[in-house]
């Protein structure tokens, strides 16, 4: 079996845990973004979830904690062969650093029209001067992450408006 065969056979199972990821940052009021980075051979090697509140941070998203603890965990700067599953599309700079990290593919549930640069915005993997470009693909889990995110928005603005 191919390594994108065993991840496309896993996808669901994988998406879940990012999903998984997100509620987490939701319960810490945190924007609910999770994400997964999977091994060539299906292991699952890092989580994470957004904690830019939680550390006072804007560099703590989701992405860029599963890449650092990933590379981390098996002593390499680079994730090549290595897939990550994130429920939103990764903004300019979680796309540059999955891109940086040389990961095969990303697997993402909704498209982020305001601050997605890899279907929307940028596009950073269509342009010519990007050095490294990942395979992507997206919708799957799409409602549940979407659904996510507007009871998380919908609520911070409840709350700010009670302010």
């Amino acid at each position: 079996m191919e390594n994108k065969d065993l991840i496309d056979k896993n996808f669901q199972k994988y998406m879940k845990i990012a999903l998984s990821e997100a509620k987490k940052a939701f319960d810490a009021n945190e924007v609910p973004i999770g994400a997964v980075i999977i091994s060539p051979t299906g292991e699952v090697v890092s989580k994470a979830h957004n904690l830019t509140e939680t550390k006072k941070n804007p560099l703590c998203h989701a992405e860029i904690l599963a890449i650092q603890k990933a590379c981390k965990k098996i002593n390499e700067k680079y994730l090549m062969d290595y897939s990550i599953f994130v429920t939103l599309e990764p903004c300019p700079m979680c796309a540059t650093a999955i891109s940086l990290a040389k990961i095969k593919n990303i697997y993402f549930a909704s498209s982020d029209e305001k601050g997605g640069a890899v279907l929307n915005g940028i596009q950073l993997y269509k342009t010519a001067k990007n050095l490294y470009k990942p395979n992507y693909f997206y919708g799957c889990f799409d409602s549940e992450s979407s659904e996510l995110l507007k009871i998380f928005f919908k609520n911070l603005r409840k709350n700010n408006k009670n302010k």
